[in-house]
């Protein structure tokens, strides 16, 4: 009765069935992957979640009686059985085929099978492909004289048409998308790809192909006189910046062919304007100029609307370029308020900002951001006070090119170049220590041209980190007692200079800007940065002094002197329509020297939390086989010089804006060299590997269009703090002990 009750034939209609599968076989494998001819199926079946139809289990749930509202209500939640459609099926044979045509496969047929078992079908497509057609020869015709030498010369050698290659439908589009796009930028600026014509000739019993291309003169409709083509120049150029009409009282600044027209306060200046305008008087019209100009004013801040107009004069070649510019709202400000929890510690913080988008009426941002934080803390004995205070006060200004000496403002604005001047300061007072750290830096920003690429160069930064008051019960319990054993403790509790110069590059498949959630998409990350370089050699050229550990001092400041470098790998792979799978692999090396035997605090490793081995807590994995005991120190015991992530996810969508996720984790940290307060966490080539942490979980996101809210459950799996029974949790696991939940804002890569 059960079974009967649950079954899901009762929602089917007669003479209806029920998609239980819908696949694409293709025998020629290199054929289905090439052109992911799974993808042109047009219905879907029911959705899954890991693996289970649960939507249509929680429709099934509401039963038949629709005048329930109770059936409503799981009918609206869930999802109905998916019927067959034989006009979709119908439109999937049509698309697969045109494909394969179009890709040169021109004898391809598409078959369907169905396997009908009770009230539920599967369906199948046999994809024959056939023989694929390929070109044999090529020939040009150029109606246009004044075309010809563009056609018939060098770009001959830049052409997507080659012998021999398949007879692609999209090659030739492309090829006149190629040439229209280099004609409009060489002054033909009417010049349309419907100019261009290409004709196939095939032989009888012949899988070869003779491609003829035809380059027609110009005809402005179907009635008019052909002629050749018209190749324009730059006239004149017009800014209407804040112009709402052309009517009333308005100002005209001339120079050198360009005229800037406003009415009222100018926003701009004439030399910004001029800069990021590509195309320029008296020269040939390029329409990758017109592009370029349109991206430039685009990534501007201070700019809300830009257009570009050209206006030919009658009779002439000659094209006067119009810009209408309209600035955004100069003056920005904001406010956020946070809720924080520290291992239980609950806390606040207000944040105050002020943003002005046009400093030196060039788009130069200015920003400047108080941040106010507080937390009360638990736990803690024989100290003064138990709250912890934290005031922070950031100004930055960018500016829209690279102000570097020897680069071009031409090449600033074909890699969307930033220039950033930053100055920090923090104040973190608590019951053990009170702690300063002024920052000071100066960094340079860029793109590729395809969007994909983009590089950040920390020409300079400095932080000063000031100590002025360490708690007496601290300096007896974990300094003074301890003598030099610990230098890590005693090492990030002194005053110390860092000077940071670093490089940073990223690649995104899909953009840099774009979300790779759920696509077929890679990036690839790398940072090295250097510290203290500069200062050593200073030092020891003049002989400065040193202090009572040996250190070189600047200014009686003792300076931090390492290299680290980091790599991150990311890929995402989709299978299925509303599935995809996700790795993750990221390694970082980081190694003091020369005025420095530990790493500053703010340059370690840390493991576990939401972005690393997700079945810790933040900052609580290792390093290596390392257990820490006394809490109250292990957020700095528990660092390393090395840091190892992998880790592997499975993301579905689920409903509305939901998606849920399965995932495994592994990784660790480790220190270079042997600590006597860190047992087991140097790192060895024979036995890391044996030291790797692991951990699985489930997790649950939800797109908030601008952010993702992330919810991560993590269970330990391989726990190298232990051994024997203890170190594999997975054959008994413990809630208390190895269960960690997390709650971040972001993917975790």
């Amino acid at each position: 009765m059960v079974a009967v009750s649950c079954s899901v034939e009762r929602f089917i209609p007669e003479d209806r069935y029920m998609l239980k599968g819908m696949e694409v076989d293709c025998q020629d494998e290199e054929v289905m992957k090439e052109f992911h001819l799974g993808d042109y199926i047009t219905q879907r079946t029911n959705t899954k979640w890991f693996g289970v139809k649960v939507p249509l289990m929680i429709y099934k749930l509401g039963g038949t009686d629709t005048s329930k509202s109770a059936c409503r209500f799981m009918r609206k939640l869930g999802q109905a059985p998916v019927l067959y459609d034989s006009a979709k099926a119908g439109r999937t044979m049509d698309d697969i085929t045109r494909v394969l045509n179009n890709a040169g496969y021109m004898k391809a047929g598409v078959t369907e099978h169905n396997s009908v078992k009770g009230k539920k079908m599967n369906v199948r497509f046999d994809v024959e492909p056939g023989v694929r057609y390929t070109i044999r020869h090529i020939s040009r015709r150029v109606e246009d004289d004044s075309l010809r030498a563009h056609i018939m010369g060098r770009d001959t050698l830049l052409s997507l048409l080659k012998r021999g290659a398949p007879f692609d439908v999209n090659t030739l589009n492309g090829e006149r998308n190629r040439i229209a796009n280099m004609l409009r930028s060489n002054g033909y600026y009417k010049f349309n790809k419907e100019d261009i014509r290409f004709d196939a000739d095939t032989a009888r019993g012949s899988a070869e192909v003779d491609v003829r291309m035809t380059l027609k003169l110009h005809q402005k409709d179907g009635r008019s006189q052909a002629r050749n083509h018209t190749r324009y120049k730059v006239g004149n150029v017009y800014f209407y910046t804040d112009v709402p009409s052309l009517e009333g009282k308005l100002d005209t600044v001339a120079h050198d062919g360009y005229f800037f027209i406003s009415s009222g306060e100018k926003h701009f200046r004439d030399k910004m304007l001029m800069s990021h305008l590509m195309i320029k008087p008296r020269t040939i019209y390029n329409d990758n100029m017109m592009r370029r100009s349109y991206t430039n004013f685009t990534r501007l801040p201070a700019i809300l609307y830009s257009a570009i107009n050209l206006d030919e004069r009658t009779g002439t070649d000659t094209l006067d370029c119009r810009v209408t510019l309209t600035h955004a709202k100069p003056h920005v400000i904001g406010c956020e308020v946070e809720a924080t929890n520290t291992a239980g510690d609950l806390g606040a913080a207000l944040s105050v900002s002020y943003q002005n988008k046009n400093l030196f009426r060039g788009s130069e941002t200015f920003t400047f951001k108080l941040r106010g934080a507080y937390e009360a803390i638990t736990g803690l004995e024989g100290y003064e006070g138990d709250n912890y205070t934290e005031f922070g006060a950031e100004s930055s200004i960018t500016f829209p090119e690279l102000l570097f000496p020897y680069i071009s403002r031409d090449w600033s604005m074909r890699h969307n170049a930033s220039s950033e001047i930053n100055l920090q300061y923090n104040l973190q007072n608590r019951p053990e220590f009170h702690r300063r750290v002024l920052t000071a830096a100066w960094r340079y920003k860029w793109q590729s041209r395809n969007q994909k690429t983009q590089h950040r160069f920390d020409l300079a930064e400095i932080s000063y980190v000031y100590m002025p008051w360490i708690s007496s019960t601290f300096k007896e319990q974990y300094l003074d007692s301890l003598g030099k054993t610990n230098a890590i403790l005693r090492y990030n509790y002194e005053n110390l200079l860092i000077t940071k110069m670093g490089y940073t590059y990223t690649y995104n498949s899909l953009g840099v800007r774009e979300q790779t959630y759920g696509k077929n998409a890679y990036t690839v990350r790398f940072n090295i940065e250097t510290s203290g370089n500069l200062l050593n050699l200073a030092t020891h050229m003049v002989r400065g002094k040193r202090n009572d550990i040996g250190q070189y001092t600047f200014c009686g400041i003792a300076y931090a002197q390492y290299v680290r470098g980091d790599l991150d790998l990311a890929k995402s792979k989709r299978i299925g329509q509303n599935s995809s799978v996700a790795f993750h692999a990221a390694l970082g090396i980081a190694y003091p020297y020369g005025n420095s035997d530990q790493l500053p605090f703010e340059k370690r490793y840390f493991a576990g939390g939401a972005n690393s081995v997700r079945g810790w807590s933040v900052r609580s994995l290792g390093p290596g086989t390392y257990n820490g005991q006394d809490k109250g120190i292990n957020f700095l015991n528990q660092s390393g010089d090395i840091k190892l992530d992998l880790c592997i996810e499975y993301r579905a969508k689920l409903f509305w804006k939901l998606s849920g996720a399965a995932f495994i984790d592994a990784g660790n940290i480790w220190t270079i060299r042997r600590y006597d307060d860190q047992p087991g966490g140097e790192f060895q080539f024979d036995t890391f590997w044996k030291q790797i942490a692991a951990s699985y979980g489930v997790g649950l996101r939800m797109d908030a269009n601008f952010f993702i809210v992330r919810f991560d459950a993590g269970m330990k799996a391989v726990n190298p703090a232990f051994n024997g029974r203890e170190q594999f949790p997975i054959t008994h696991p413990n809630f208390d002990r190895d269960f960690a939940f997390h709650f971040a804002v972001g993917l975790p890569f």
